[in-house]
């Protein structure tokens, strides 16, 4: 696989930990399979600065957010973008006729296809894999593959935006308002800019940069963004936060006031519907 998607082999060996905990708070039986020796490697080699607690905090939030969007707003396709090693379409609970969409490079998924081919597949759902390549159109091969722009859609952009340049990430949230349906729905994360430049991260930012996985962007202000963009801000959570701690988070949180420091953000935005508009 291209460097940028063994990241994604890193994060499943952090779930893999979590999992392995008597107070774990998601089980993902799929991680270590996914992660493989390279993921724990990597792992031991990016750790620090809170980054496997960050990742318990961030699957848990995105789990409980995923499945809340599809229950409450009645979604039946979802789609993953850079969805790496996820494995949500098989451990979450996913109500029937859901269509589950993983983009990602052709290597990547041919990867955890061959990874993951012994596993059964649960009933009453669909996973469909779209080999493409985010900065160029994947619109078009996501549309071939099934999805419906006319329909409410549940994007997640998990683990992205960071390593995509300022002009791309807005293009891309841009692409996802343009293309979802009234009553869709956007999960992710996004870091701060004084996160890149963080002196006590420089050592794994250096060993990212290293392993050709550079971070890019980052912004101060994730709410203006994402509205800038296109969506309607529900949420925007650091972990550590009310709604995103779950007894993991070490550090304290500074206020939003305070300036450079270090965050990352959680958010959860959609796109209203007529009557959820009228309502209002």
């Amino acid at each position: 696989m291209e460097a940028v998607s063994r990241t994604a082999q890193w994060t499943a060996a952090a779930r893999a930990l979590e999992t392995e905990r008597e107070d774990r708070l998601f089980a993902d039986p799929y991680a270590r399979t996914v992660a493989d020796e390279t993921g724990f490697e990597l792992l031991a080699r990016y750790d620090g600065g809170g980054i496997v607690p960050f990742l318990a905090i961030r699957t848990t939030y995105l789990d409980r957010a995923v499945v809340k969007a599809v229950e409450e707003r009645g979604i039946r396709q979802v789609v993953f973008l850079a969805a790496g090693m996820d494995t949500r379409f098989f451990r979450l609970p996913w109500p029937d006729g859901v269509t589950v969409y993983e983009l990602d490079r052709p290597a990547l998924l041919e990867t955890k296809a061959e990874m993951l081919k012994d596993e059964p597949q649960p009933a009453g759902r669909t996973r469909v894999a779209v080999p493409v390549d985010l900065t160029q159109d994947w619109t078009g091969p996501l549309k071939e593959a099934g999805w419906k722009s006319e329909e409410p859609v549940l994007w997640v952009v998990e683990g992205l935006l960071f390593f995509l340049p300022e002009q791309a990430v807005r293009t891309l949230i841009s692409t996802l308002s343009a293309h979802a349906a009234p009553g869709s729905v956007l999960l992710g994360d996004v870091i701060s800019k004084s996160a890149l430049e963080n002196p006590l991260a420089r050592t794994f930012m250096s060993a990212l940069k290293e392993d050709g996985n550079p971070w890019l962007f980052g912004t101060e202000e994730p709410e203006e963004l994402l509205a800038d963009c296109g969506w309607a801000v529900r949420e925007v959570k650091q972990p550590g936060e009310p709604g995103a701690h779950f007894d993991r988070w070490p550090y304290p949180v500074p206020a939003r006031s305070v300036p450079r420091v270090p965050r990352s953000f959680l958010f959860t935005c959609d796109l209203p519907t007529y009557e959820e508009e009228k309502a209002a």
